[in-house]
């Protein structure tokens, strides 16, 4: 995991700038493999023993959510979560994205 991105912190996105480059993209999906690439948006599928520690899980990624100021699309299950992380504002992927990511992978190191 690339731990820059784990410990940067989101700027707010308003629009007005560019989505990454497919370039960049795949740089930092490199450094975050468990991730993948869906055009204008990357996941990762987390799995958990039960309901509870899927919950869990989804209070953290929401405190995340809350601190950076950048919210995920959730899909949500008894003991799997699917995390999705686009830039809605500018139609695409930003930094942001991939210090959620990061961040969001941390939880389970």
């Amino acid at each position: 995991m690339d731990q820059d991105l784990q410990h940067a912190h989101c700027v707010p996105c308003e629009g007005g700038v560019a989505p990454l480059g497919v370039e960049r993209v795949e740089a930092l999906l490199r450094t975050l493999p468990q991730w993948q690439g869906e055009g204008r948006s990357i996941r990762r599928e987390f799995r958990f023993k039960n309901f509870y520690e899927t919950m869990a899980f989804v209070n953290a990624v929401a405190w995340i959510s809350h601190r950076e100021d950048h919210h995920p699309e959730l899909e949500l299950g008894y003991n799997r979560c699917v995390v999705h992380y686009s830039t809605h504002a500018i139609g695409g992927l930003s930094e942001n994205d991939f210090i959620c990511a990061a961040r969001v992978d941390a939880l389970l190191t």
